[in-house]
């Protein structure tokens, strides 16, 4: 087994190669909380062997809670075992479906992380509802209100809301009301999202479990689909994060395409873990 730090985007991870274990991983909260002592990290993404791909990926949040999806995280992983000799095709099972990527020109790894789910069952909602604009809104602390997001799911549950000024937004107050809100019973990733261009986007996720991060490669995904099914996007934009800008696509068959820039940060000991 071997672990490293690793980020995409400025979105921070963990991810630890499992695959010649003899079956699969299981974490719990103090381990996570551990691993975090040893480097801080927004997702913990975990490889471990498969029958059907060429790893089973997992995901972990840093609060110690399994999701289904991590975008820049399989993106992360997908260029680690390409730098390490692997086809430039690679296959991952998860339990948000099966992923697919392909190294580009110039090394980097695109992910084709599945179709998007638009219904409202597969988002989940806790009400029947048109997706394409909830009938939903959040107040805002100024006294003002975010009304009519999309929501998608990318195997982990996304609403996106358009607004005029992302920066001006007190996502640290607004996030938490969206995630935990009970039409949510998985709780949810909540985006914000400034049309800049019809082919880019500025945006911040608050990430459940994880609070404000510095890219989402999921909410990106789900930004796009949403903001297009609205009207506001073309099926190919650059959505830039804090951290970096992250090229999305939604092709014909409605399949969703994700790069953009990784960094190995370092090999780290996880023994004491």
């Amino acid at each position: 087994m071997r672990a490293y730090a690793m980020n995409g985007a400025g979105n921070a991870f963990i991810v630890i190669d499992r695959r010649e274990a003899s079956g699969p991983a299981a974490y719990a909260a103090d381990q996570i909380e551990a691993m975090r002592a040893v480097h801080p990290f927004d997702q913990l993404i975990v490889l471990d062997p498969s029958d059907d791909a060429d790893a089973d990926l997992r995901v972990w949040n840093n609060d110690g809670g399994e999701v289904g999806a991590c975008g820049n995280g399989t993106r992360a992983a997908a260029w680690l075992l390409f730098e390490d000799g692997a086809k430039p095709q690679l296959r991952f099972t998860s339990t948000g479906g099966l992923m697919q990527a392909r190294r580009l020109d110039g090394g980097a790894a695109e992910v084709d992380l599945g179709p998007a789910r638009l219904d409202w069952r597969e988002i989940p909602l806790s009400l029947p509802m048109e997706t394409v604009r909830l009938d939903f809104g959040v107040n805002l602390p100024d006294g003002g209100r975010l009304e009519g997001p999309g929501a998608v799911s990318m195997g982990n549950p996304h609403v996106v809301f358009a607004v005029e000024d992302v920066l001006a937004l007190a996502l640290s107050e607004i996030g938490p009301c969206v995630e935990h809100d009970p039409l949510f019973p998985e709780r949810v990733n909540a985006g914000f999202a400034q049309v800049r261009d019809r082919d880019d986007v500025r945006l911040k996720v608050f990430e459940r479990g994880a609070g404000l991060t510095l890219a989402c490669g999921t909410g990106a995904c789900a930004a796009l689909v949403a903001l297009h099914r609205q009207g506001l996007v073309d099926r190919e934009a650059v959505i830039e994060a804090d951290g970096g800008k992250l090229p999305v696509r939604w092709d014909d068959q409605g399949h969703v395409h994700l790069s953009g820039p990784v960094v190995l940060e370092r090999e780290l000991d996880l023994s004491g873990v």
